[in-house]
């Protein structure tokens, strides 16, 4: 047989064991026998239809540890300082009971999604994103219209969220060095939007690796400052009688329950798994569960401290931010100014890499349309434009903080909205849809009972974000000072 006869036959060999492989799916004993590596098999393909914004902003390099820095940056940020107020509407058993579904329903959902993640590169494909998983689940009408509007909403609103809690962070931190300092709340947070900017010319998810463990560290320095001040000003004789009940009438009680559940939910979210998921080194499998367990380490360390000290310091009296309660503006300091000093530069320093990783989708998108695949990431032809729609993105969002400095109000609303349907339903949703679970097992009750319940939690704190809105109306001015 001439070399080239063999060449041929050998390459149609070789085809026939890969489309036998793709057929047989994750099927272990299919691969064995065929000794192909799926995860080898996953990657060669993926690299064949990667475009601009896969290759240079989710480049796939990361370890399981990485995975762990990033998404606990974007799950323990300074949202967990709000867990004793949401537990002013619910009481002890209660606030702890909700707390811990909320962590124990949150990964095992980011678990199911990672599973799925998982299957689907064992099959010859790699899903990068959110909507591209979301596409080859549930379709491409439901992506399109709901998933992606909802994911880049809630990215984009915690984005203009960070950048006016660091604004406002930064003014508090100036008038405590200048007690009664004239600068303006929006220039503080034009200042932050620009910070951001700068850093925001890293090249990729991957790249904002070391920042997210400076992250993580800051959360854990801040977290320490909340309990060690809770449990200092507990024992103040300065602070007000300590009382654990639930106040208001049932209507009231109703409203409260949702709005802390909707807390929760905006505390435990994360709406971009696919997108950290995507900047782990082939092969994936184990290494985002892993992660996960890094991340809910550092959630019982400091959720649970916090959540307890600072309802157990303040009671019912707990402020939508505890360090409201630790340093009042208008009521004598119950703790050291260098504490409070400490807790604010954290704070403040921590929204930075929480503003980053959640502009990442938006960057995969802005890369995707405006870079040359061809050209390599540093080029002019890719920096520029890089350069000039990541900035212009950046500055709308910071324009919006200084504009609406009421937007807490808002982003409850975004986060029910958000927050509850992508990390509390798609994930269980999905999951049945591929795995198809039998009906005569516990996981397929269980993800429905999952589905329906937070569905219409979502749907009660979407309402109740609408009534505290329409409450607070009379308060909201644009372009507001502190």
């Amino acid at each position: 047989m001439a070399a080239g006869e063999k060449e041929k036959e050998g390459s149609e060999e070789g085809d026939l064991q890969v489309a036998m492989v793709m057929k047989m799916g994750c099927c272990p004993s299919g691969y064995n026998a065929l000794n192909v590596d799926p995860m080898a098999l996953s990657s060669d393909l993926e690299n064949e239809s990667q475009d601009a914004g896969a290759l240079f902003v989710l480049e796939s390099k990361g370890t399981w540890v990485h995975a762990g820095y990033h998404l606990t940056t974007a799950i323990a940020g300074p949202s967990l300082l709000t867990l004793p107020y949401a537990f002013t509407f619910l009481g002890w058993l209660p606030g702890l009971i909700t707390l811990t579904i909320g962590g124990s329903v949150s990964s095992y959902a980011y678990y199911l999604l990672s599973t799925v993640l998982e299957h689907c590169a064992v099959e010859g494909k790699r899903y990068y994103r959110f909507r591209d998983l979301s596409d080859h689940v549930i379709g491409k009408r439901w992506t399109k219209w709901f998933v992606t509007p909802v994911q880049f909403g809630v990215c984009f609103v915690t984005v203009v969220g960070a950048v006016l809690t660091g604004g406002y962070g930064c003014k508090l931190i100036y008038l405590g060095l200048i007690p009664g300092g004239g600068i303006h709340l929006w220039s503080f947070v034009a200042i932050f939007g620009f910070v951001m900017i700068c850093l925001a010319q890293l090249p990729s998810f991957h790249s904002l690796r070391y920042i997210s463990l400076v992250s993580l560290i800051l959360c854990l320095t801040y977290s320490l400052c909340a309990m060690a001040g809770s449990v200092i000003a507990g024992h103040n004789p300065n602070v007000p009688p300590k009382h654990y009940n639930v106040e208001g009438d049932a209507v009231q009680k109703l409203f409260g329950v949702f709005t802390a559940l909707s807390v929760m939910a905006g505390v435990y979210g994360v709406a971009i798994i696919p997108e950290i998921q995507a900047t782990l080194a082939p092969p994936v499998t184990g290494k985002m569960i892993k992660g996960i367990g890094l991340c809910y380490s550092v959630v019982v360390i400091t959720f649970y401290p916090v959540a307890i000290s600072g309802y157990w310091a303040f009671g019912n009296q707990a402020q939508g931010n505890i360090f409201d309660n630790l340093a009042p503006s208008d009521a004598p300091q119950l703790l050291p100014q260098w504490l409070v000093g400490i807790a604010s530069i954290a704070i403040v320093l921590q929204l930075l890499p929480i503003g980053l990783v959640y502009v990442q989708p938006v960057f995969e998108v802005l890369e995707t349309k405006m870079a040359d695949v061809t050209q390599g990431r540093f080029s002019l032809r890719n920096v520029l434009p890089r350069l000039v729609f990541r900035s212009l993105y950046i500055a709308i969002a910071t324009f919006f903080a200084a504009m609406l400095p009421f937007f807490g109000d808002i982003i409850s609303l975004i986060g029910a909205f958000g927050y509850t349907p992508l990390d509390f339903v798609l994930p269980m949703l999905f999951y049945q849809i591929v795995f198809k679970p039998s009906r005569r097992t516990a996981i397929f009750w269980l993800n429905w009972l999952i589905i329906i319940v937070f569905s219409i939690v979502g749907v009660m704190g979407c309402i109740a974000s609408v009534r505290s809105i329409i409450k607070n109306a009379t308060t909201y001015h644009l372009f507001a000072d502190i």
